[in-house]
């Protein structure tokens, strides 16, 4: 069945006005930290960095503002260090390069009009994939100062590990016929979810990444 279709009719009602809600706030949320960073001036080292912080907000909503607040928020002069950054900041980028690449690739899927197996499910989870891919691997380019095709391997590896989480909670939406069309306000409250069960499973990698060096050592 098309994701277009008529789906989801079995999710309860209270969802509707919970999913505006939480989307308005983080709406808000990502303008706070876009008005902090560009408009007061709190700039950081890259511009991928900063568009990191507030795409953040676009699936943690005003739980992002806590995170930006201590970890993100650019010290002032004399300001003491921060404590050291807890897994979960390092995967933002992972987050904020699949909510990315969900608001390029569903309508692009969806104008496609493209399907495997009767479904364009398939399709999404492939397109949002390689999407995130290409933005994350731009952030590791950019930002950390890897090779382009360490910083391919890299975003790889992560949105594979993301993927077990968001693609996982996109099959058993799917599947159960709990999958609301694109278009329903439904539909993009549940890929917020997803992202943060993508963030759950990319946890382990972006551990284990943050440990070695973006940039590897060339020989003399």
């Amino acid at each position: 069945m098309d994701m277009n279709t008529t789906m989801g009719a079995a999710l309860p009602d209270w969802l509707t006005p919970l999913a505006w809600t939480y989307g308005l706030l983080a709406l808000l949320s990502a303008a706070v930290i876009a008005t902090d960073v560009w408009a007061r001036g709190h700039r950081h080292r890259t511009v991928t960095a900063e568009i990191t912080w507030v795409g953040a907000a676009l699936f943690l909503g005003p739980a992002a503002l806590v995170l930006y607040r201590r970890y993100g928020r650019k010290p002032q002069p004399g300001a003491r260090p921060t404590d050291a950054r807890p897994v979960v900041v390092d995967s933002l980028p992972g987050g904020t390069a699949s909510a990315l690449a969900h608001l390029v690739g569903v309508p692009l899927v969806i104008a496609s009009g493209l399907t495997i197996a009767g479904t364009d499910l398939w399709v999404m989870i492939a397109v949002i994939a390689v999407v995130a891919i290409a933005l994350l691997a731009v952030h590791e380019r950019t930002t950390d100062g890897a090779t382009t095709l360490t910083a391919v391997a890299r975003a790889t590896l992560t949105v594979v590990a993301f993927d077990i989480g968001m693609g996982g909670w996109m099959l058993l939406l799917h599947f159960n016929d709990l999958m609301p069309p694109a278009a329903d306000v439904q539909f993009w409250f549940l890929m917020q979810i997803g992202i943060l069960a993508g963030l759950l499973t990319g946890a382990p990698a972006v551990a284990a990444l943050r440990r070695t060096p973006a940039r590897l050592p060339t020989a003399a």
